[in-house]
């Protein structure tokens, strides 16, 4: 049976001071990311934006008008970037613990690995290189295998 690690915990930050607020701006966001992801939210934006044009002739193509779409646009842009960082940052962060867990309990794998995302841009690509080397030999090792059950079985 595996064991459970002692960070894993179903337990919520406190309510009050900064991890209250942390903890809910965490939950707005994900609700946004969770609600901005569905077709019905797509239909409505890509609604309001054909509404805004048809409203277009009755403004008389103003400024005021193109303003309007412009500004709100940049202000749901800017405040979707921040929201989607923090889920990507926490898709991340669980992606790789898990990552981290599963190296952990691979009998023979290489602890180090498990926090790569750690290492310098040079250090991480001493290690791409170091396994791009690994997956090569593997893949002769494999083809050559290939190649033997394919000589063996065909002068049978």
């Amino acid at each position: 049976m595996a064991s459970r690690s002692p960070t894993a915990t179903t337990k919520s930050p406190p309510a009050g001071g900064a991890k209250g607020l942390h903890a809910h701006f965490d939950e707005i966001a994900r609700e946004v990311a969770r609600l901005s992801g569905r077709p019905a939210t797509f239909i409505v934006a890509a609604l309001l934006v054909v509404v805004w044009a048809a409203t277009g002739p009755l403004f008389g193509y103003s400024d005021t008008w193109q303003l309007v779409i412009n500004t709100s646009t940049t202000i749901i842009t800017f405040l979707m970037v921040f929201l989607i960082q923090s889920t990507q940052n926490r898709d991340t962060l669980a992606l790789q613990a898990k990552l981290a867990e599963l190296i952990f309990t691979v009998q023979g794998a290489s602890d180090d690995i498990a926090l790569a995302e750690d290492l310098s841009e040079e250090e991480l690509e001493l290690l791409h290189n170091h396994h791009s080397e690994r997956a090569a030999a593997a893949k002769r090792l494999l083809d050559r295998s290939r190649s033997d059950a394919t000589s063996v079985s065909g002068s049978q």
